[in-house]
């Protein structure tokens, strides 16, 4: 390669495009971004625009790349190594979840020294970098997973219109029996029933993955769209009456709104009839009372925190993790 200048990456810098490379998203996406931002940012000869390196083979942007983050490594202090199993099993992980391209697959066949860059990830790290790490050596990575709550390799999709999904999922999954991180299941919020298609699609023409969409009740015409997609391992449940709220059972809810005015002399929530549509009386409840306007992540994070046991599992939340751990749901690309 011709002789270049380079301005090297922090430690942090290298940690954060590590973190970057390794989430949960279509591979060409995450690594073009990735890579076309580091030759920009620290390539000082030759320079490019971004402009130009998407005009680029997929073989010299990946070259760019590699050489500007090894060479950041040695000027860092860290020692470069031989030893490229994580590349090789990165290439594998990659090419197992995601329909890839030949062109996209030369991204993925770097030398980035990914041994080298582990002596930086702590144990406060992101999951996907303790996954990294764990890649280096562990026989059985599915059961390194297990045993430490790694969430990766993922194994399963899960796609939810909001936050309150998002956030209280996992901990009824947990009440249930069944850890989301040692199980290798992903929970996307896509903020909103419409973008859930958008998503979906999307997602059922990249992604190898067994894909659970949950929707309100109110989407039946966003399920009508979906339906033509849907694959073999693909499922899709429809609350049977309002949104995700409307499905945790009262006695959870006025005990979280208990939690919620535990500082304000007011009448137990125990009291309180809940009527209608939940998140209209959350709304007039935290209004009349005088308390910070209602917002769906605060009020789930509070419930998250008021979470006691099997008594907090509807008969409809239960439905849904009989649904989303069937048989065909449990299918793996692996």
């Amino acid at each position: 390669m011709t002789e270049i200048k380079i301005k090297p990456l922090t430690k942090e810098q290298i940690l954060i495009s590590t973190d970057r490379l390794t989430r949960f998203k279509e591979t060409e996406i995450k690594y073009l971004r990735v890579f076309s931002d580091i030759i920009t940012s620290n390539l000082l000869e030759p320079r490019y625009k971004k402009s130009e390196i998407l005009e680029m083979d997929y073989s010299k942007i990946r070259d760019l790349a590699e050489r500007i983050i090894n060479f950041s490594l040695e000027q860092n202090g860290i020692s470069l190594t031989d030893d490229y199993v994580i590349n090789q099993r990165l290439y594998d992980y990659e090419n197992a979840v995601f329909y890839n391209s030949d062109e996209v697959k030369k991204l993925l066949k770097n030398k980035i020294n990914y041994k080298a860059i582990t002596d930086l990830i702590e144990p406060a790290s992101p999951k996907n970098l303790l996954w990294l790490k764990e890649l280096a050596t562990a026989v059985d990575i599915k059961q390194e997973r297990r045993e430490k709550g790694l969430l990766y390799p993922v194994e399963k999709l899960v796609l939810v219109e909001g936050i309150t999904e998002e956030t209280l999922l996992p901990e009824f999954a947990g009440i249930c029996g069944v850890d989301f991180d040692q199980n290798g299941i992903y929970t996307i919020s896509a903020g909103g029933k419409n973008q859930v298609v958008k998503y979906f699609y999307r997602l059922s023409q990249t992604c190898k993955l067994p894909v659970f969409v949950l929707l309100d009740s109110d989407a039946q015409q966003n399920l009508e769209e979906i339906k033509p997609k849907l694959r073999e391992t693909d499922r899709v449940h429809i609350l049977h009456c309002g949104e995700f709220e409307d499905i945790l059972p009262d006695s959870l809810v006025k005990r979280t709104l208990d939690y919620a005015t535990r500082n304000i002399s007011l009448a137990p929530a125990s009291e309180i009839e809940i009527n209608g549509s939940r998140v209209e009386f959350l709304e007039a409840y935290f209004r009349h009372r005088g308390l910070h306007e209602f917002k769906k992540a605060d009020f789930a994070a509070m419930v998250k925190e008021n979470l006691k046991g099997q008594e907090d599992i509807s008969a409809e939340i239960q439905e849904i993790f009989n649904e989303l751990f069937s048989p065909m749901q449990e299918k793996s690309v692996f």
